[in-house]
């Protein structure tokens, strides 16, 4: 039977991959966007610098502090480029969203699995990303390679997770080929490009993508089913008659595009600690904006629940790029035995 060797979190935030005297450029832009989520609300960024006056967030949007944060957040990426190539995993099952990569308003699928034989990364592109708001290219080049990039997909494994899904009476979407777009087939998400650019340095190990819509109204699934949906993909890891080793990636998170870290250490603590339901009482509208890649991890949860393995979190480190508390949470996290 295949064996999980290794479970691992990242986040993937743009601010991994933007030096950090360079993270004003997108505080500008969340100086304009009136849409702020944050603990079931909404605000506009003075709106929420007032709100969140009493927290002194600027002690933390220092350059100072910003280049120490970074460099752990560098040390903790390169911990995990060298557990993954010490494991040797036959197959990365990534847990990851589609943030309108793959799929759009015509159709949204709550929980995807991919069963074709290869993906694409596409590459970096230069015109486009000339047109994009100021900070996000250096996030771009970070999950597009210089040349268009193939990565073997695991169709196998994924065709037994789709017959374990209508096994326990998961009505799952299934897809054995990218959409496609204007100017072929659509390329991978972010959420698997940056995990093959960054800690794969494009290796090509076969991939089970697996999409959540975590984003996008109305249909997000609340934390109990993503949990509960990973536990049926760690059935039929476990029943998938292979002898190949499987490492599961959750890709994303935790709180952003404005950071809570109470929000934060309360799920990152309850994974620890196997305290699934406080997740489930989690209320969803806690999970808005970027903050919803924390169901991510929850999925992964799910699916290393019965591995006995325990989840090591290697750090937590809160970037702010704004005064009012704008900017990424970055997570790095193991499960394994203990």
């Amino acid at each position: 039977m295949a064996e999980i060797v290794l479970g691992f979190g990242t986040a993937h935030g743009p601010l991994l991959s933007t030096p950090p005297e360079k993270w004003d450029l997108r505080a500008e832009a969340d100086k304009k966007n009136p849409n702020h989520a944050f603990r079931g609300g909404t605000y506009n960024y003075d709106e929420l610098l007032k709100l969140r006056k009493a927290e002194n967030l600027s002690e933390q949007n220092v350059i100072s502090v910003r280049v120490e944060r970074h460099g752990r957040c560098q040390k903790q990426l390169d911990y995990l480029t060298e557990k993954l190539a010490a494991t040797k995993p036959d197959v990365i099952l990534l847990v990851g969203d589609d943030q309108r990569e793959w799929f759009m308003e015509d159709i949204q699928p709550a929980f995807s699995i991919y069963y074709g034989d290869e993906v694409i990364n596409t590459a970096y592109d230069e015109e486009k990303a000339l047109s994009m708001a100021p900070g996000l290219a250096y996030s771009m080049r970070a999950t597009h390679p210089p040349k268009a990039q193939i990565y073997p997909c695991e169709a196998e494994l994924a065709g037994r997770i789709i017959e374990q899904a209508i096994e326990d009476e998961f009505d799952i979407s299934a897809s054995k080929s990218p959409p496609v777009g204007p100017k072929g087939p659509k390329g991978i998400g972010h959420a698997v490009g940056f995990v093959y650019r960054r800690l794969l340095n494009d290796k090509p190990i076969p991939l089970v993508p697996v999409l959540i819509n975590t984003f996008f109204p109305p249909n997000q699934a609340k934390p109990k089913r993503c949990y509960e949906f990973g536990l049926m993909i760690g059935r039929a890891i476990k029943n998938w008659d292979s002898d190949k080793k499987v490492a599961v990636c959750a890709s994303g998170g935790v709180s952003h595009f404005v950071i809570d870290e109470e929000f934060d250490h309360r799920i990152l603590n309850a994974m620890q600690e196997g305290d699934f339901q406080t997740m489930f009482d989690e209320p969803n509208s806690m999970f808005r904006s970027g903050t919803s890649e924390t169901k991510n991890w929850i999925v992964t949860a799910g699916i290393l629940a019965e591995t006995g393995f325990k989840m090591n979190l290697l750090d937590y480190v809160p970037c702010y790029r704004s005064d009012a508390g704008t900017g990424n949470a970055m997570a790095f996290a193991t499960w394994a035995q203990e």
